[in-house]
């Protein structure tokens, strides 16, 4: 099964808790067996990368009962049941939402951002941003709408390449090869060749400053229902041969037929294949055709720097 979200952890969490003085790392484990997760749900990432799923969501499931008054901290990094963990507890409950956890005002307090107010006070704004949340960590929240962001994104940029013109294609893949460190400037690494008798190739950069190599180009501004068939890729070796060069570089703003990907597999050529969506990301990772509109900065708390030590 895949990995359970935060709020289907909050109930696991708190029995394990009442049992006696707890860490995330061992109810992270002792969870993992409950739901008999397999080695991949184990170790599986958030979309960044930088952290396991399984103990984000455990961390919050913790967090969330802390914040409700049903555990508590005796100790840096440990956790236990409350009397008012307890109690839940002994009426049994099923599941523990956060729907539930409203009930307590030290949770409405925290989710709502303001001091401990009156019920009636405090439902409304709880509620509206439980019906946002759903069943996401903040990590979640944040990595979601970022990859909702960076989609759209994609889509915007070859949108915008299909629009401009074959030349400005090309010198756009020649300015991502040097912003990615090939050859160090555009005016030493970077030659543009293009248009009538290019010999098959649309550009040709140095793959180091001292150009002791140079890697040949192609570009191919296809849309995104045509793809780049085997044809196109033997031609462009065809052409590599003729300049006496082994590595080369095609790519599009569409995709790659099998048979063409399969084709590249067995050349004794270095030829790179760079479709629509890496092309995309390419131009993202290294500040080609966008710019930053906004940065965020996410704080955590330095536990170290609470430490006596």
């Amino acid at each position: 099964m895949a990995v359970p979200d935060y709020q289907s952890l909050m109930l696991p969490v708190l029995r394990l808790a009442a049992k006696g003085i707890r860490r995330v790392p061992e109810v992270t484990e002792a969870i993992a067996d409950e739901f008999a997760l397999s080695s991949e749900d184990r170790t599986a990432l958030l979309p960044s990368g930088t952290q396991r799923l399984l103990p984000n969501r455990v961390h919050w499931a913790k967090t969330y009962l802390m914040k409700a008054g049903l555990l508590s901290s005796p100790a840096r990094g440990q956790f236990t049941i409350t009397p008012v963990g307890n109690d839940l507890i002994a009426s049994n409950p099923s599941a523990i939402t956060r729907t539930m956890l409203e009930q307590y005002p030290s949770f409405v307090s925290f989710v709502s951002g303001k001091p401990e107010v009156t019920t009636e006070q405090t439902t409304l704004s709880v509620t509206t941003d439980a019906t946002a949340t759903d069943n996401q960590t903040p990590e979640e929240r944040i990595e979601a709408a970022h990859t909702e962001l960076m989609s759209e994104l994609r889509s915007d940029l070859l949108e915008q390449i299909l629009q401009q013109s074959p030349t400005f294609f090309e010198q756009l893949i020649v300015d991502l090869l040097v912003a990615m460190g090939y050859g160090g400037s555009h005016e030493d690494a970077a030659k543009r060749l293009g248009g009538t008798g290019d010999g098959g190739v649309d550009g040709v950069i140095n793959e180091d400053r001292l150009g002791l190599d140079r890697i040949y180009v192609q570009a191919k501004r296809y849309a995104a229902h045509v793809s780049v068939g085997r044809p196109d890729i033997q031609a462009f070796v065809g052409s590599l041969v003729g300049h006496g060069s082994s590595k080369g570089v095609f790519v599009t703003t569409s995709s790659f037929s099998a048979p063409a990907m399969d084709f590249v597999r067995h050349l004794s050529q270095r030829v790179i294949l760079i479709d629509g969506a890496t092309l995309a990301d390419l131009m993202i990772e290294h500040g080609v055709g966008v710019r930053v509109s906004r940065a965020v900065e996410i704080k955590k708390l330095d536990l170290d720097f609470f430490d006596p030590g």
